[in-house]
């Protein structure tokens, strides 16, 4: 903390993608340095790239190698220099095997930055998975890099979007592995992380729904048996406990209630039956303006021994440099890190 402000390290992603122009995006709003003190951790030659495309963007920067140096002002962009864009050779829009180191490395100094008490939370803009990989650095996504190198076993994922929030018991898996993943003790682990994230955003009492992992959670029995054998059981432990847990609730059924305030959150078996009804929530297109008037969401990954928010989308190639990417999604991840950081 700083000047009673949390210190927020918010990666550029990779650099050939929106992240660079939504970040700088974000730092235009001047309420952003009314809540926290910001930092880009990013390569400065890129953000001064992007300024030549897209001039309403133009900031001044204040390019450091130490946190301390940071001015935490209004109009100065402070900018941890990575050194790790050759500039010339950099290609906008395109994965490469330069983009996806730097993507990569961004993630793993906002993580040696936290575990050291430099910063007080982490947000990540979108990093390609298939650039990263090309680069040598095989993780299937931001939350792997993070278990890893902050040691951790025991994590998920939550989504948000207004009330809609939603843990997962697995993520980046085949949905035949993803099936078998649903075990009671992970299902009652996951419910627990649950109810701890919502006390930690301000719920007092928090109200979980646990959902089925089969069409009408099995009609006790009639469409498979993972009801019975691992969810019920893994409901009934942390109930005893005291949490207020409900399920498991049919998954069609179970997230039009939440958004109707029946639960704070949402315990999903599987990666896609979280993801749709966030992003259907959270995503709106407008068709006949033939472009996307909100790209809402937050990915959270609870569990961690620090603080890590991101953006709920991807890298979006296609709309490098036309000046029309949304930035709400990256608002909203820093508000939320900015909330776990002051109720840490």
């Amino acid at each position: 903390m700083k000047n009673n402000k949390p210190i927020v390290a918010i990666t550029m992603g990779d650099p050939a993608s929106i992240g660079p122009e939504i970040s700088l995006r974000v730092f235009k709003d001047k309420k952003l340095y009314e809540q926290c003190n910001p930092i880009i951790v990013g390569d400065s030659s890129v953000l001064l790239k992007v300024m030549e495309y897209l001039p309403d963007l133009k900031s001044k920067l204040n390019v450091i190698e130490n946190v301390d140096d940071a001015k935490f002002e209004y109009g100065l962009v402070d900018v941890y220099e990575m050194h790790m864009v050759d500039i010339d050779q950099l290609r906008f829009g395109v994965v490469s095997k330069m983009a996806g180191n730097a993507a990569f490395q961004y993630v793993k100094k906002v993580i040696d930055l936290a575990m050291a008490g430099k910063v007080d939370a982490t947000v990540t803009n979108a990093l390609n998975k298939e650039a990263m990989n090309l680069a040598g650095h095989h993780f299937a996504g931001h939350t792997e890099i993070y278990a890893h190198y902050t040691h951790t076993k025991n994590y998920t994922m939550m989504l948000a979007h207004d009330n809609l929030r939603v843990v997962h018991i697995s993520t980046h898996v085949s949905l035949r592995q993803a099936c078998d993943l649903v075990k009671k003790p992970r299902v009652a682990e996951v419910i627990r992380i649950a109810d701890d994230a919502c006390k930690r955003l301000g719920i007092a009492h928090p109200k979980i729904g646990v959902a089925g992992l089969n069409p009408h959670s099995s009609e006790n029995g009639l469409f498979g048996n993972e009801e019975a054998d691992e969810i019920i059981p893994a409901i009934n432990e942390t109930k005893a406990e005291g949490i207020d847990v409900t399920g498991p609730v049919p998954p069609d059924t179970v997230f039009p209630k939440a958004v109707g305030g029946w639960y704070d959150i949402v315990v999903a078996m599987y990666h896609d039956q979280g993801h749709i009804p966030l992003k259907m929530q959270g995503f709106q297109y407008d068709e006949e303006k033939k472009e996307w008037k909100s790209v809402a969401g937050v990915n959270i990954t609870l569990g961690l021994p620090i603080i890590r928010t991101s953006v709920d989308h991807g890298t979006a190639f296609d709309q490098v440099l036309k000046g029309t990417a949304n930035e709400i999604s990256l608002k909203n991840a820093i508000d939320y890190a900015i909330k776990l950081a002051e109720n840490k």
